[in-house]
């Protein structure tokens, strides 16, 4: 299938660089469009290192396949085919990118291998972003992973980004009668996986957080900072669901099983109780990055990111993201008592 328009002036300047050889020029190119393929690299994969492998490969690939593209098909179009393809050949060779069962009494499987995404790395393009809050959030993702690899790809290609069906079948190298039938399954699945959530996403989202999950991270971050178990355990629903990742069958419902489960693995104790917070957002959704100090160390090391979906004022699920001395998604791996929060890209209180 081919895009109805005439070569545009990204096209036209990507042939140019292509017969030249001009490798910086192509850099310069497709480097405008590594934010929304990354993105849909994390989609498909769930995980941020991987999404960025993978966008990588996809602008190696686009430079080695640079003599195949003739400007019928519109540059972007071109890219997003490669970046399809980049994932579903990594999926294919692994084996532990698929969800596993929880191991807990109550039915349901985790996604180890999930990594938040951070809100500075999102597209700055406006009709990405019309979306990119319900269709980058934790729970949507999960769900797109319990779909068989062409179900994703072909969901992914049509449902969120509006491609047509001739379109995907193109780029996937399929028949339309094969798209439509491996959409409608998504769909049936991703209403199984979201049972709660719309599932309309050409419709405007929200993007900003709003003053209440604001308010609750605030709080979130004041009884980490104070030890309060008795106020963090107030901002936790009762059928809270919690999980810490990439442990295995740590999933909780509860908010005392959760806290309970905190306590007794040390946390809050002697050692384990001197903390320092800054407030961020993940995956447009709020989150904290927690810092520990333990005796004798100077400064607060980077500990965990809990990323929090807040309903009726308060935390409905937690996801904890193990981030033990790294300086992962832009965070600095230290702070001392000196250091205020980022502005920014990270939440103000």
């Amino acid at each position: 299938m081919t895009d109805a328009r005439p070569p545009g002036a990204d096209e036209a300047m990507f042939i140019a660089a292509a017969r030249s050889g001009d490798t910086a020029r192509f850099a310069l190119i497709t480097e405008r469009h590594r934010r929304e393929l990354q993105v849909h690299c994390y989609r498909m994969l769930a995980n941020y290192e991987d999404a960025q492998d993978m966008t990588q490969e996809t602008f190696l690939r686009a430079w080695n396949k640079r003599e195949s593209f003739k400007g019928h098909a519109a540059l972007r179009t071109w890219l997003y085919r490669i970046a399809t393809n980049a994932c579903l050949d990594f999926l294919e060779k692994r084996n532990d990118r698929t969800p596993v069962p929880s191991g807990l009494a109550n039915p349901g499987s985790e996604v180890l291998y999930l990594q938040p995404y951070p809100d500075r790395m999102l597209p700055e393009d406006p009709q990405e972003s019309v979306v990119a809050r319900e269709t980058i959030e934790l729970a949507f993702i999960v769900a797109v992973q319990h779909l068989p690899l062409r179900q994703r790809a072909v969901f992914i290609l049509r449902d969120v980004l509006g491609w047509p069906a001739a379109k995907v079948a193109d780029a996937l190298e399929l028949t339309v009668a094969s798209v439509t039938s491996a959409l409608q399954r998504a769909r049936v699945t991703m209403r199984e996986q979201l049972p709660d959530r719309r599932l309309d996403w050409r419709s405007p989202a929200t993007h900003e957080l709003s003053d209440d999950e604001r308010g609750v991270v605030k709080s979130y971050i004041d009884a980490h900072e104070r030890n309060d178990l008795d106020g963090l355990m107030s901002l936790l629903r009762d059928d809270l669901r919690f999980a810490m990742l990439p442990d295995p069958g740590s999933s909780i419902i509860g908010a005392q099983a959760a806290v309970d489960g905190w306590v007794s693995g040390g946390l809050f104790q002697r050692g384990y109780d001197d903390w320092r917070c800054i407030a961020t957002t993940v995956n447009r959704m709020p989150a904290a990055a927690l810092y520990l100090r333990i005796p004798d160390d100077p400064e607060y090391r980077l500990f965990n990111i809990a990323v929090l979906r807040i309903a009726d004022g308060k935390i409905a699920e937690l996801t904890g993201f193990d981030a033990t001395d790294k300086p992962w998604l832009g965070l600095p791996p230290t702070i001392n008592d000196a250091v205020v929060l980022i502005s920014g890209e990270h939440m103000a209180p």
